[in-house]
């Protein structure tokens, strides 16, 4: 299983093989999309550069980046390079699971609505200097479902905006109050705390693999309780106690890891109780990270 940190900083060189790479080129219909076969072919490479390494055989090779969503990681790329059919798609078909999305978020239904929006001048990009874009649709890698990568992405930015109107209203009740500020302080909530991170990261690694199916299914891929039922041949009200008793099984086993990496009891409780938005996203994180494809038959 790969970490986090392989993740991040491993920049392996896999070439992709000419006929391997064409096949997929037209599996994934990028050509609707503006992008060409070299510029789709880099697009693979680059990804299987973060996950395989420099050894990897081709038969691997092959086998990894034929479980991609390589039409969604199309569509994600076109949208990032500005093509406007691509974009079109996109809104069509996502534009509204967004908004659902953020509800479950967000309760009022107009602030729900900005923060879905709020995401699409980062999603749609930038021009750079060189003619190039930036966009965040360029990080999708194509490994789980493009409408789940976007729903951490859409947690990601509510935490983001919750640290702030916290950092905002401290500052405020502060100022207010005649305190003084000597220097400003950096933001011990700029970034998740590590051992929040390990904790959750061991926990989730230590479920079943049909629990993290299960979680998968529902929380990144947004499917009913019918509908995951169906798939495992059970009742949805079985999938319902399933998912109760797995949130309840990984709570507990994450608040174990963080004591046993020094936190009192109490200190686990509180850091879960007050980062309880930032485990969301990590627990989104990492199903992601195992996603692949692989979690949806």
């Amino acid at each position: 299983m790969i970490g986090s940190e392989e993740i991040t900083t491993r920049t392996a060189r896999v070439a992709v093989p000419e006929l391997l790479a064409a096949r997929l080129y037209g599996d994934s219909g990028a050509a609707k999309f503006g992008l060409t076969a070299s510029a789709f072919t880099a697009i693979l490479e680059e990804v299987a550069g973060k996950y395989l390494s420099a050894a990897t055989g081709a038969a691997e090779v092959a086998e990894f980046l034929s479980r991609l969503r390589l039409a969604e990681l199309a569509l994600a790329r076109g949208c990032a390079l500005g093509n406007e059919a691509a974009w079109e798609m996109f809104l069509n078909r996502y534009r509204e699971k967004l908004y659902s999305a953020a509800y479950s978020l967000v309760p009022a239904e107009a602030n729900a609505r900005e923060l879905a929006d709020s995401l699409y001048a980062d999603l749609w990009g930038t021009r750079t200097g060189e003619g190039g874009r930036v966009s965040k649709l360029n990080s999708y890698t194509g490994r789980g479902s493009l409408e789940g990568w976007l729903r951490a992405i859409l947690a990601q930015e509510y935490v983001n905006r919750f640290r702030r109107q916290r950092r905002s209203v401290s500052l405020e009740e502060q100022t207010e109050a005649g305190v003084q500020f000597q220097a400003a302080q950096p933001d011990p909530a700029q970034a998740v705390d590590p051992r929040l991170t390990r904790a959750t990261d061991e926990a989730l690694a230590s479920l079943p693999a049909e629990d993290r199916f299960i979680l998968a299914n529902y929380y990144l891929d947004g499917r009913t309780l019918a509908e995951i039922g169906r798939l495992l041949g059970v009742h949805e009200s079985t999938i319902s106690r399933k998912l109760e008793k797995i949130a309840s099984t990984t709570r507990k086993a994450i608040r174990a890891r963080l004591m046993g990496l020094g936190m009192s009891r109490k200190e686990a409780e509180q850091s879960m109780e007050v980062e309880v938005a930032e485990v969301a996203v990590e627990v989104r994180r990492r199903l992601l990270q195992e996603d692949g494809g692989e979690n949806v038959p």
